[in-house]
């Protein structure tokens, strides 16, 4: 027999960012509870609002199948004498499993026959399991954050107010925090405070909304839709697509109504990303655009009752929004007064990092490494990169960005084209702080893609330098986004530069703040970039192997390593690689093992082989050299290939290891100069 199964933990309002993640995180738990319990179950749904958090699963199983349990013992020769009589061992061991001895059975394995008690263990009944299970299972969830209240030890991401706990209509009884499981939970805070009692699973859904909560992440996802798509209609315009928000209002409210409102046209004159900021991060509401793509005077907010009289819930929301923008266009026409240059200064008294010194002294050190960048990649646009770096960080210390955190860049873009500084330098102060995240924009132009490079570089550099890595999770400075940034901006504009060059510079530029030896902080940067780039390849399907041979071979040049292992990849996919890797893994583990680098004689081969594969590895030298030289790496590994044929002759024929020293050592010193030729490429053992 089966029955649906309700867990419902009511709750003060959990934070709208935390829910997101619960809900996997509770079907996750949920199904490794339920198979740890041995419960067969069906589908498994999690609701939750702000104030609850739901499991409703159908069919879970009235209880465990009946089950036999093997547990294997010591072998036979030892836990029955020459006699058949159980030994001590023997005995023991029947003993601890609770049968007697003549009970014990013999079973054949692949080491052998062991003795083997089996048992027949009858289910437990699901309600019985779950009493005991439940507590754990809650106290399992994990938050971001949690809190404890009262002097209980119990903690949650809010203080628990309820239980519900139903198999069927039968309540599973136990208490957590203080709180005793039962079948009454609540409705909507103000427009049905009253408690209601939920018969069985299969009615909680229904109940829940008739007590005015949508309990359906989904569902009131769905209503919040068709609500913005109506007013988009009434108003002509189109509503913003921003997931996010849409995500962030949908666990902020348990019954959702769309609110229009609207602000003075006056507005319009800031800049259309601070109307945004104000509106979306502070307020919640979602912005619109009219059928030019200009930001209409319109604003709508998601309520979270069923407003009587819409009006004075517009009344409010437009009150709160006019001081905020009026905050905004004060602070905004008094930056305006400020020049650029102004606020740099200001930087020199404000601290970056204590042991790195002021945002000042920052922008000075990455402002020299975007121009040496400059020199490499874009001499031209040299003075542009230099002012592009000067400017970049200078709202940081304008009202506006001190009041909205979210515009530094955007705020500072503004400014300079206001000040009539160019475009390219404008837009570079925006660009130089992309991407932001995952899959998120990279910069448009030379400016902001040398100076995000040459600010990230030095973040990376100094945190290093003094002892700030990530650690784990841990990540305060977001060393691994910049580290990723970095190389998805070289990989984008092809810039190619030596990076331990730049890494020099930078570890250089820092030396009165770091003690640790730079060249050990330098490979440890190395390395951190080195492993930001293989997750990054090997997320994108690229074997592992692949990555591991081209990086060992030498990982300096981004875009160089990239094309290397593109053409690697090309390369693996010929009819006769698997051969190809055979010859050359021989070449390979012979001469890792000889850890020195023998002379090459050429005067000393005597056998036609021998004299074939020298020949030959000199004209592939010379063609691989000129491939990599003009970045042609198909051309460079077409060159390795053929000398198959050579490499198979010469180990058919050939004993490398002879008696002879002078003859040894010149075959190996030829294998030595094949490896080292073919590790420019990549390091073909790592396949």
């Amino acid at each position: 027999m089966k029955n649906d199964f309700l867990l419902e933990i009511g709750t003060e309002e959990i934070p709208a960012g935390f829910l997101s993640k619960a809900y996997i995180d509770l079907k996750t738990l949920a199904e490794k509870m339920f198979d740890r319990l041995r419960l067969e179950h069906g589908e498994i749904r999690v609701l939750g609002t702000p104030r609850r958090l739901a499991l409703l699963v159908e069919g879970l199983a009235e209880g465990q199948e009946d089950r036999v349990v093997e547990n294997l013992g010591p072998a036979r020769r030892i836990a029955f004498d020459e006699n058949g009589q159980p030994t001590k061992a023997g005995l023991g061991f029947a003993r601890g499993q609770g049968i007697a001895p003549e009970e014990l059975e013999i079973v054949t394995t692949e080491k052998g026959e062991y003795v083997c008690a089996r048992k027949r263990e009858k289910g437990e009944k699901s309600i019985t399991l779950l009493v005991e299970a439940l507590p754990a299972f809650i106290r399992s969830i994990p938050f971001r954050k949690s809190m404890r209240w009262h002097d209980l030890e119990a903690r949650f991401a809010r203080p628990i107010h309820w239980i519900v706990a139903l198999y069927g209509n039968q309540v599973i009884p136990f208490e957590w925090a203080g709180i005793k499981s039962g079948a009454v939970s609540r409705g909507h805070r103000f427009m049905a405070p009253g408690e209601f009692t939920i018969p069985a699973p299969a009615d909680y859904v229904e109940l829940c909304l008739k007590a005015r909560v949508v309990v359906d992440p989904a569902a009131r996802r769905e209503t919040i839709k068709k609500e913005l798509a109506a007013i988009e209609t009434r108003l002509g315009g189109r509503v913003i697509d921003d997931p996010e928000l849409l995500e962030t209002v949908t666990n902020l409210v348990e019954i959702p109504q769309a609110i229009t409102g609207s602000f003075a046209e006056s507005f319009l004159e800031l800049p259309e990303e601070v109307l945004i900021t104000v509106m979306r991060h502070h307020q919640k509401y979602f912005c619109l655009r009219d059928n030019a793509g200009k930001l209409m005077a319109h604003f709508i907010t998601i309520n979270n009752t069923m407003a009587r009289d819409p009006e004075v819930v517009v009344r409010g929301n437009q009150r709160v929004l006019l001081a905020r923008l009026n905050d905004a266009r004060f602070f905004y026409r008094e930056d305006l007064r400020v020049p650029l240059e102004d606020f740099v200064e200001r930087l020199k008294s404000v601290v970056f990092q204590a042991q790195l010194g002021t945002s000042y002294e920052k922008v000075e050190r990455f402002r020299a490494l975007a121009e040496l960048l400059a020199e490499k990649l874009c001499p031209g646009k040299k003075d542009k990169i230099s002012r592009t770096a000067l400017l970049c960080k200078a709202d940081l210390e304008s009202s506006m960005v001190c009041e909205f955190s979210d515009l530094q860049g955007i705020m500072g873009r503004e400014y300079a084209r206001a000040a009539g500084e160019d475009e390219e330098i404008a837009a570079g102060i925006y660009e130089h702080y992309l991407p932001t995240g995952s899959g998120s924009d990279l910069p448009g132009n030379d400016c902001g893609a040398i100076v995000g490079i040459a600010d990230k570089l030095d973040t990376i550099a100094g945190c290093f330098g003094v002892g700030l890595q990530p650690t784990g999770s841990a990540d305060p400075y977001a060393l691994r986004r910049q580290a990723l940034g970095i190389i998805n901006i070289c990989l984008d504009r092809g810039y190619r530069f030596s990076l331990g060059e730049m890494i020099d510079r930078a570890l250089a530029q820092l030396k009165d703040k770091i003690t640790r030896p730079t060249a050990e902080i330098k490979q440890e940067i190395v390395d951190f970039i080195k492993g930001r780039f293989f997750h990054r390849q090997t997320a994108a399907g690229v074997p592992a192997g692949v990555v591991e041979a081209v990086q060992a071979a030498g990982f300096d040049d981004i875009v160089e390593a990239n094309q290397r292992i593109a053409a690697l990849e090309r390369f693996r996919h010929r009819n006769d690689f698997a051969d190809l890797m055979t010859a050359f893994k021989r070449i390979m583990n012979i001469t890792r093992k000889e850890k020195q680098n023998y002379p090459l004689d050429p005067e000393h081969f005597t056998e036609k082989a021998e004299l074939e594969l020298y020949r030959a590895s000199e004209q592939a030298s010379k063609q691989i050299a000129a491939a990599l030289a003009g970045g042609d790496y198909d051309s460079a590994l077409s060159a390795v290939a053929e000398l198959k044929e050579s490499v198979d002759n010469f180990f058919d024929a050939i004993m490398v290891m002879v008696d002879n020293d002078k003859t040894r050592e010149n075959r190996l010193s030829l294998l030595q100069k094949i490896a080292a030729d073919f590790r420019k490429i990549a390091d073909f053992s790592k396949l």
